[in-house]
């Protein structure tokens, strides 16, 4: 069992590293590829979105093929992605190959949290997840330091070319660790795919294109968007096999859990592009340095892992998300008191304290998708907490790098505007995440989270 925590850990960091290894590296590639450091956002988008895209398919696949051999085919497939993005000789071409990262990458995360769901036992789940989870926290925050130090000291294409030997790593692990589990065969819904796929495309188009002052095709991608997307809503209802099972949204739970999530990760997703950004660019930082800022976040994550289970435990899921996320929503705005003259432990600090929140924040919100669904729900269920995370993490780096943009204008070379830019886009930012503590309150009053831990309904 300890060799499938280490391959799903493995997994996981591969992916969430690559979501956020871009965001130091965004001069350096800006200045190789010879365009603007803003325009960057585009090779971060189109890999989260790709993974929201692709990760409904996961369930049916794992169903249909087993999770050995689909795992497999991910870990592949994702080595060859990264491979291409650090041979890219264009923005077009990295924006390519981070599309058959995600791809890869989309089948992961979900299969991953649904072979432990499998493989341990409902008082053991929270505990294990937990485990494998943390890699895949320290991908975004090692992400940057690791981008950074590659970027200034070597080549920024090897940012992406580490990921070759992890991966080389993960299939042989997957070849002896990896449980071949397997459900109800049943047809994929191609209709419902190609919906939900124009929407979050046509939406996400929306929101880039808008930030890029192109406001008609934005318009235009807006309508179709939302179309689809509603044309998905009637048709999911009525769909014997839907690619995203809408009727999980009937738990009181699990809606609040996926509510709470988007409005939290809309506010925070971008916060690391646009902090690397501020510091070199604003602040003259060199990569490194700014990179050495994620490191306090990443030890505050990890610590925060061994006290998760018991802060859960003791106070439930509604207390701890209705205060935590109100912490997290006022050091998010404490980050626009920074300008081009705040010490470096300053930001040390507040980085420290904003990754301790956070990682209870993202655990205790994964977590609570599952504590009402019964086990033979898991699969769609982790395949719909994941897509609605990635989307909102795509959709949160839009919102994010509009919003530096919208106050940039035309200075892109102008320190003073991009510490302007970043301090008014992050009180922005904690405004939408402060809508997510007005969800949590919704949650009934808990339980003991203990009963909950034990039962069969928490297996999921």
């Amino acid at each position: 069992m300890r060799g499938l925590i280490w391959l799903v850990a493995a997994a996981f960091f591969m992916q969430t590293l690559d979501s956020t290894i871009v965001n130091t590296a965004v001069p350096s590639i800006a200045h190789a590829l010879a365009v603007p450091p803003i325009s960057l956002k585009t090779a971060l988008t189109s890999y989260v979105l790709t993974l929201a895209i692709c990760i409904p398919a996961s369930a049916w696949l794992s169903d249909r093929f087993g999770t050995r051999r689909v795992f497999a085919a991910s870990v592949l497939i994702f080595t060859l992605g990264s491979l291409a993005c650090g041979m890219s000789q264009s923005l077009s071409q990295l924006v390519a190959a981070r599309v058959l990262q995600g791809i890869g990458g989309a089948l992961l995360m979900p299969i991953g949290r649904y072979v432990l769901v499998r493989a341990f036992g409902p008082k053991d789940f929270v505990a294990a997840m937990s485990t494998a989870g943390i890699p895949g926290l320290l991908g975004p925050v090692v992400g940057p330091l690791l981008g950074g130090v590659l970027s200034q000291y070597a080549s920024w294409r090897l940012i992406f070319l580490v990921n070759v030997p992890v991966g080389i790593v993960g299939l042989w692990l997957n070849r002896t660790h990896m449980p071949d589990f397997r459900g109800e065969r049943r047809p994929f819904d191609w209709i419902g795919f190609i919906l939900f796929a124009l929407a979050s495309g046509m939406l996400l188009t929306a929101a880039e294109t808008g930030g890029d002052g192109d406001y008609r095709n934005a318009g235009v991608a807006a309508v179709i968007g939302a179309v689809c997307a509603f044309a998905y809503w009637r048709y999911g209802h009525r769909a014997r096999h839907p690619v995203v099972d809408l009727t999980l949204f009937k738990v009181r739970s699990f809606i609040i859990a996926v509510g709470g999530g988007l409005c939290t990760r809309l506010g925070t997703a971008g916060l690391s592009f646009i902090l690397m950004l501020f510091l070199q660019v604003g602040c003259g930082w060199t990569p490194t340095e700014a990179g050495l800022m994620i490191v306090p976040q990443a030890v505050a994550m990890v610590l925060m892992k061994l006290l998760i289970d018991r802060i859960l435990k003791r106070h439930g899921y509604r207390r701890t998300l209705f205060v935590n996320t109100t912490i997290a929503t006022a050091l998010l705005a404490c980050f626009a008191l920074f300008d081009a003259t705040t010490p470096w432990w300053a930001i040390a600090i507040l980085m420290f304290a904003y990754g301790f929140v956070m990682s209870l924040q993202y655990t205790a919100m994964n977590t609570l998708a599952f504590v009402d669904l019964p086990p033979e729900r898991a699969a769609q269920a982790s395949s719909v907490t994941s897509t609605v995370q990635y989307l909102a993490i795509s959709f949160g780096i839009a919102l994010s790098s509009w919003l530096l943009a919208v106050f940039l204008g035309d200075h892109h070379h102008d320190p003073a505007a991009y510490v302007h830019g970043f301090r008014i886009a992050v009180l922005v930012m904690a405004a939408i995440s402060l809508i997510a503590v007005y969800v949590f309150t919704r949650l009934r009053h808990d339980r003991p989270l203990r009963r909950q831990v034990t039962t069969p309904e928490t297996a999921a």
